[in-house]
């Protein structure tokens, strides 16, 4: 990409940068190969300031990666509740279990045993390997992606397979043999800061000498826009039942079994966490509720329930737009249902005890803002 020369004073001007305007970030302040491990899983599709808070949580609860492969999967994905992708916690706690079984507990040193782990790619494991333990892995995600095609002023879709492949080769020309762990990041931490996907701050980038698309007046054009996968429009109805002590109840996401439902459809929309009672709906809201209902609760094949609207709300997974449409069951009991568990609306809101998704807790929220205004 450049020569020996020019290649040098890029680099140096670089680590330069950095060295002097890098993020204080946790996971920056140490070499553990369990934390920056763990830290590169949360920060996939998730912002910084998002991640750190779920980041010293999760530490304080399970600090080392024995203490991860140990726990209850049920209390690792509610440590995760509200991060969302949900697979990456799962797969994070599976590979947790395969370095205690088969690497005594240390992160493996080897490119090609990292790569073997669930939830480990090639981006994930030149990170790791590179700031942990100094190995030559240039990195390519994302940032990096933005700030090579800016470099070399790239047209067209960066993830076509010959594309990306040339970008990794360029990412692995660039990359600087003495301090590649430090090199990553620079790179990494230019893509998130200043050579960002909308007005990107080429009068602030240490190494806008460089940039081709800049010298073509191309810089905020430039990575082309992906062809976007279609938008999926979803409609979901829940019923949210309430006793006068405030309690509820959540299903778990293998136990929905009934005449006309399984939990095959709803479960990856909730995240395969507990959730309440569900449907997907075609045509009439209440009618499908009402009649799913009577399906998983034998109270309800003899007495109709009164399904009170409350506000819709909005929510997005990958490429599918979710229309919430929650109704309160005022109950003086609650009714009996297969491996359901009785919580506290509050909690369900807020922190809860069961690992929830963000919808459900959008659900929960709708519930508690009406039976307070209500009360007002």
């Amino acid at each position: 990409m450049f020569p020996a020369r020019k290649l040098a004073l890029f680099r140096r001007q670089l680590l330069g940068w950095f060295h002097e305007f890098q993020r204080d970030l946790p996971w920056r302040r140490t070499r553990d190969p369990y934390r920056i491990w763990l830290s590169e899983i949360m920060l996939q599709q998730t912002r910084v300031a998002a991640v750190i808070p779920y980041y010293e949580r999760f530490l304080a609860r399970f600090p080392d990666v024995r203490a991860l492969a140990e726990a209850p999967q049920e209390e690792v994905l509610r440590l995760w509740s509200g991060l969302g992708y949900y697979s990456r916690a799962r797969n994070l706690q599976k590979a947790a279990q395969e370095i205690v079984a088969k690497h005594r507990g240390k992160f493996p040193r080897d490119l090609d045993r990292a790569l073997a782990l669930p939830g480990i790619g090639n981006y994930t494991s030149a990170a790791i390997l590179s700031i942990a333990y100094g190995t030559k892995h240039a990195v390519l995600d994302g940032n990096v992606a933005r700030v090579l095609a800016r470099l070399g002023a790239i047209r067209g879709d960066l993830r076509e397979t010959n594309r990306w492949r040339n970008l990794q080769e360029n990412a692995n020309h660039l990359l600087d043999p003495e301090s590649p762990g430090e090199w990553n990041q620079a790179m990494m931490e230019l893509g998130a800061t200043l050579c960002s996907p909308r007005a990107p701050q080429c009068l602030l980038c240490p190494v806008a000498q460089f940039c081709r698309a800049r010298q073509l007046g191309l810089a905020d054009r430039l990575p082309e826009k992906r062809k976007q996968r279609a938008t999926e429009e979803v409609t979901l109805a829940a019923a949210v039942f309430l006793d006068p002590r405030g309690r509820t109840f959540l299903l778990s996401p293998s136990s929905v079994k009934t005449r006309h439902h399984t939990s095959n459809e709803i479960a990856p929309l909730v995240s395969k966490m507990w959730h309440f009672p569900t449907v997907r709906v075609r045509e009439n809201a209440p009618a499908e509720l009402q009649r799913f209902l009577a399906e998983l609760l034998l109270e309800a094949s003899k007495n109709r329930f009164r399904l009170e609207p409350l506000s819709k709300a909005r929510h997005a997974v990958t490429y599918r737009k979710i229309t919430l449409l929650p109704f309160r069951v005022t109950v003086a009991a609650l009714p009996s249902a297969s491996g359901a568990k009785v919580v506290v609306l509050t909690d369900v809101s807020s922190h809860s005890s069961l690992a929830v998704s963000n919808l459900t807790r959008k659900i929960a929220r709708a519930a508690l803002i009406t039976r307070a205004a209500a009360a007002g």
